[in-house]
Formats: C-alpha cells, structure tokens, sequence
C-alpha cells in the first residue's frame, strides 16, 4: 500500500526550499504548478498542494494550521541523532519548536512545524525493544 499526504501549502517554492534542506527530494513527474509530490519512502509520498487545489478535493475549509492541529505526521528514523538533526535543520531553515523532546528510553522524539504549520514528529524507536510484532 502507498500512503498519500496531502497538506496545504501557501508557497510551492518555500516548501520546495525547506524540505530539501531536510533531505527530502521530489517526484518531478508528479509535481507541477499546484502540487509537489515529495517522496518520504519507497511506499509514502506527502504531496504539497496549493491551497486552491487542496481546496478542489473537500468541501470543507481548510484548516489554519497554525492555529488548530489537523494531522501529526510521524516519521520514524534510523537514530537519536537522525532526529535531533532533522529537527535542528528545520528549525535552522525557518520551522518552529512544537512542544519538548520526548525520550522514553525505548523511543525519543522532537517535533517541529513547517513554514506552513503542519506539525512533523521525527522519532527513533529502539528496534530490540519493538520485538517482532508488527
């Protein structure tokens, strides 16, 4: 199953910016003048849609992201060190803080939000302590 995210943005180019400093790349092929899709893995994609064309796919209003929380979106990482560089480039590249990191031990986390307000929860979970469920 691909997973497909999609979230308003205000400036197709200013998400473009901010997301590459985090190491993300962009399906060219599926992006254009309302939408980039920006890959996050093999099998999830965010695509990053003009506020207009967001707008053509609900009837509903668009939430103000940086007034209310509409969607956390969670991206596990290889290491401690992976979050805390995620979060620190996204902060450096014009997010802001959400809330404090999160270590449990097993798992740690940071949160941040994007120019746009859409709040990003890189974490690292230890695998020896997921055991094999799934």
């Amino acid at each position: 199953m691909h997973v497909y995210i999609n979230l308003p943005v205000a400036d197709l180019d200013r998400s473009r910016r901010f997301f590459s400093v985090l190491g993300f790349d962009f399906n060219d092929k599926f992006s254009d003048a309302t939408g980039l899709a920006m890959r996050i893995s093999e099998t999830s994609t965010a695509m990053l849609l003009t506020h207009e064309k967001f707008a053509s796919f609900t009837p509903r209003r668009i939430a103000d992201s940086r007034e209310v929380s509409e969607v956390l979106t969670a991206l596990q990482l290889a290491s401690r060190e992976a979050v805390d560089r995620m979060t620190d480039q996204a902060l450096a590249s014009g997010g802001e803080p959400v809330g404090t990191a999160q270590d449990h031990g097993f798992m740690y986390g940071r949160a941040f939000s994007d120019p746009d307000g859409h709040i990003w929860e890189p974490i690292w979970m230890n695998p020896d302590a997921m055991g094999d469920e799934e």
